[in-house]
């Protein structure tokens, strides 16, 4: 009994799962998954009203921190609080393992694509993938061909989407591997969930996620160029020309703690830095809490100078050299020299600095034709390719239209397929056609036959869906997720990732930007029940 006298009303009391999809906690009406069944109980007795009580004190959590992020189209302001939901999604052991190994599958094949495209293109001249799909795609960047990273690794950090489908199988519906972003917000889930629902949590034995950190930073200093030397400019060196520090130097005479020593050459330190394009970005929430995490600076374009093909860091100790560069910001700006020149968030000479092997950015140059939508249907190839492998985990079909063939069938059937541009990102440019009206139908049809190149075509998958809490009850929301693979000397995969959810009703779209919230998610150990 409650202290008003009413009976406790068991939180999933009113739960229906949606109709033709795979419910991530329930077979049916009532009948939770067996590996689901421990943890609805526990929920259960916390009650409807407790557990609103505990959103509240969650979603308080995360306006007083200032997780937020930006949203450019809004014009009653850009900056929002991350929605967040307090049911976990669970991951079991088994299932976790298959996708940790279809994870680091992929993104091997993809480094080694990487390789191969800017050096010897095996792959186009075998006529695995189009040479012309490959070479004109907008990541491509021809220049930087023969241009090989240190340690050859193009792809540091990877931001795998997958969603569930009908049968429950995982599928691979988006590489990201350029400036991928959200692992702030699965570090911040976790803290919250564990204030929130302590109780709950230490019932299921969850995998940690709180060293991803530090797996990050020594991943970033050990992909630094070998020959690393003194961090200091000499003496005898004048510094260029510096306007006055900016706000994030203002701890930069302290010793960095992101100083590492590297095998082979004790005495050479090497030094990492993350460069955000500032606070008007919409991951910067994010930019700040790794470096601080990191223990690396957080550094701007203008905080950045490059002298004799080396980059260096203004502090107010004077100049330190820079070996390892986590950039967030997109090839186009990074460098005025060698992209953009209007470009005022690069830095100038940078491209030249890292082709000379003087520092490694993070993630390489050119990553761009990797994660290119229409180059996607080809991942299983390539992992036959490089690998001799079959790939473990699947994907969505896939409609290159390019080809004449599959365009003609995209523009008969529309209505029946997902359009996405393949440079998009965030939920936009794209047609849902199962919902889009006739003009937007005819309106697709035309770009389509302009710009073939630009676009590819799914079926839409009906994504698996979770119990949600909208307002003052549970429903059923769709949801993806996003593990973060990091690959140096070896490949680690972060046990979970960022579970987005489409907060909306029907909607099939989770991103931040379209309206979608996050969840934790929780990949339980071996042998947990």
């Amino acid at each position: 009994m409650t202290l008003s006298g009413a009976p406790k009303q068991p939180l999933f009391a009113d739960y229906r799962p949606l109709a033709g999809t795979y419910d991530e906690f329930f077979e049916a009406p009532g009948q939770p998954r067996p590996n689901m069944s421990q943890l609805v109980r526990s929920l259960d007795r916390i009650g409807q009203r407790e557990f609103q009580r505990r959103q509240q004190l969650a979603n308080s959590a995360f306006l007083n921190a200032g997780v937020t992020f930006s949203v450019y189209s809004d014009e009653r302001g850009g900056e929002r609080v991350f929605p967040f939901d307090l049911i976990p999604r669970v991951i079991t052991a088994s299932e976790w393992d298959r996708v940790e190994r279809g994870l680091a599958q992929r993104v091997q094949a993809l480094n080694l694509f990487l390789n191969d495209v800017y050096g010897k293109q095996a792959i186009l001249r075998e006529d695995i993938l189009p040479p012309g799909l490959v070479l004109g795609s907008s990541g491509y960047l021809g220049r930087l061909r023969g241009v090989t990273p240190p340690g050859g690794i193009y792809i540091h950090v990877a931001g795998i989407d997958l969603i569930r489908s009908p049968t429950g199988e995982f599928l691979v519906l988006e590489d990201n591997v350029r400036t991928p972003s959200g692992v702030s917000y699965v570090l911040e889930n976790r803290g919250v969930m564990k204030r929130a629902l302590p109780r709950v949590f230490k019932k299921l034995n969850v995998r940690s996620v709180d060293e991803y950190p530090t797996v990050l930073r020594d991943t970033l200093l050990e992909s630094a160029p070998q020959a690393v030397r003194g961090s200091l400019l000499p003496p005898s060196m004048p510094p260029p020309s510096m306007p006055p520090l900016s706000a994030s130097q203002s701890n930069s005479s302290l010793p960095p703690v992101s100083q590492s020593l590297l095998p082979g050459a004790p005495d050479s330190p090497a030094r990492a830095v993350v460069l955000t394009p500032g606070p008007f970005n919409s991951a910067y929430f994010e930019h700040s809490f790794l470096a601080g995490r990191m223990g690396c600076d957080l550094a701007y374009a203008s905080d950045l100078f490059v002298r004799d093909k080396k980059v260096y860091l203004k502090t107010t100790a004077g100049p330190q050299q820079i070996h390892v560069i986590y950039r967030r910001i997109d090839d186009a700006f990074l460098d005025p020299e060698f992209f953009r020149p209007d470009s005022l968030l690069g830095v100038a000479g940078l491209v030249s600095a890292y082709a000379a092997g003087n520092v490694t950015l993070a993630n390489a140059l050119g990553n761009g034709v990797a994660d290119d939508k229409a180059v996607y249907p080809y991942v299983p190839d390539m992992i036959r390719f490089y690998l001799s492998e079959e790939p473990i985990l699947g994907q969505v079909t896939t409609y290159n239209l390019s080809r004449k063939h599959d365009l003609e069938y995209a523009l008969g059937h529309l209505k029946e397929l997902v359009v996405k541009a393949v440079d998009g990102s965030g939920g936009y440019g794209m047609l849902m056609g199962p919902s889009a009206s006739d003009s937007e139908i005819a309106e697709f049809a035309a770009k389509l036959r302009e710009n073939p190149r630009g676009y590819i075509a799914q079926p839409r998958v009906e994504l698996s869906a979770a119990p949600t809490w909208c307002d003052s009850e549970l429903a059923p929301r769709r949801v993806d997720l996003r593990p973060f693979v990091l690959t140096g000397k070896k490949t680690w995969v972060l046990p979970g990732g960022l579970c987005r959810v489409a907060l909306k009703p029907n909607s099939y779209v989770v991103n931040s930007s379209q309206g979608g919230g996050s969840k934790d998610t929780w990949v339980l150990a071996a042998g947990a029940s």
